[in-house]
């Protein structure tokens, strides 16, 4: 077995070309190496894509996840691939049970700063044991005629059971991003409402990839105690001026959102490649601002991963970002707020700007980017939103 030094992964995540990460780690790592080999979605990834073969599976799958591993969006997409085309009418019971708890599940009430109470811990082994013993030893238990759905609620900390995803009922409600172009750290002049931008001035920050914006938490795997995981204080990355920060009033109610969160991104840069990150963030009145999901697209894989290609600089694009999938109450007084910038390391490799071949490069240079809110280039964050009442 290879052994892992802890206090050598820093210097390891920065080390370049990032293909040569196993040589930088003293690791055997040849899938690594296929891996950048294969850097578009190509026959490789085929053979283990299980998007494909949900049809072949004739067996009820009992999915766990939690709304900070690194897989959450994937435990839907699989609860919806067997629910819709498992392979045998068993299999299109399959359930999933989704929790406030990193990779790996929990057995405590804290993930990252937060606790999130006695209703979180459930007994994860006895669920378990139940779903085998129906489908595996045929005792009629009647785990089949529980919802499909066990989702934990985080902001009033409690369980509902669901029927499908997304939600039914979701209102669907698109915030626009507004600035008078300095939108830069949390104290500057974005903001977050039902009200579509007109003629604003765009924002501007600079992405430098030897000074990236620090990952604190969020859906992270595999290892706490390099990169930690879940909810954290995001306030140290918002006060950047490369962080564009947009925020709504203060909520007058409780507003609960719940499903996938997606952004509508209008920006040009003057690389020929970058990054756009984007984070969602539940804002306290005290100002600790939680850290519910995020994510990030690679400018030359806007169409897709099947083909590359490279962005004109100065160009204006249009971006689809799934930034992830939460179950969130934003209690009264509380605010919305979306983070933009163009990193977010390590839990993302950065992109040094340069358009040359991903993980072989080293050379790096300064992207200045600009982020659109207008009538023009509507950028917005689209938001499922479920009434309360």
């Amino acid at each position: 077995a290879q052994t892992i030094d802890y206090h050598n992964w820093t210097k390891a995540f920065h080390s370049l070309p990032l293909a040569d990460l196993g040589g930088s780690t003293g690791r055997n790592m040849p899938f690594w190496q296929d891996w950048h080999e294969h850097e578009n979605d190509d026959e490789y990834w085929d053979e283990i894509n299980t998007e494909r073969r949900f049809g072949d599976i004739e067996v009820p799958a009992l999915i766990m996840g939690g709304w900070y591993d690194l897989y959450a969006p994937d435990a839907f997409d699989n609860f919806n691939g067997m629910r819709k085309q498992g392979g045998s009418k068993l299999a299109r019971q399959s359930r999933l049970i989704m929790g406030p708890w990193p990779h790996g599940l929990s057995r405590s009430t804290k993930t990252g700063d937060i606790d999130f109470g006695a209703p979180s811990k459930i007994d994860l082994d006895a669920l378990e044991r139940s779903w085998l013993d129906r489908w595996l030893r045929d005792e009629d238990n009647r785990v089949e005629n529980e919802a499909p759905l066990r989702l934990f609620i985080m902001g009033t900390n409690e369980w509902r059971d669901e029927q499908e995803w997304p939600l039914a009922r979701t209102d669907w409600q698109h915030w626009h991003l507004h600035s008078d172009g300095k939108a830069n750290t949390a104290h500057g002049s974005g903001t977050l409402s039902l009200v579509t931008a007109l003629e604003e001035q765009p924002d501007r920050f600079s992405y430098n990839p030897q000074y990236p914006v620090q990952t604190i938490g969020g859906n992270n795997c595999c290892s706490p105690d390099i990169v930690p995981w879940g909810p954290y204080d995001q306030r140290p990355v918002e006060s950047r001026s490369d962080v564009l920060c947009f925020t709504t009033n203060p909520m007058p109610n409780d507003f609960e959102v719940i499903g996938p969160i997606k952004l509508k991104l209008y920006a040009s840069t003057d690389a020929l490649d970058t990054d756009w990150t984007a984070k969602l963030v539940d804002v306290s009145p005290d100002g600790y601002a939680k850290n519910l999901c995020d994510s990030i697209i690679r400018g030359r894989y806007r169409q897709g991963f099947k083909k590359q290609n490279l962005l004109e600089p100065g160009q204006v694009y249009e971006y689809d970002i799934d930034i992830g999938v939460t179950a969130n109450v934003f209690k009264a007084g509380h605010q919305i707020r979306l983070e933009v910038s163009s990193s977010n390391f390590p839990r993302f490799d950065r992109n040094l700007n340069t358009g040359q071949r991903t993980g072989y490069d080293s050379e790096m240079r300064v992207a200045n980017q600009m982020v659109f809110h207008s009538h023009k280039y509507p950028s917005h964050l689209i938001l499922p939103v479920v009434n309360r009442t």
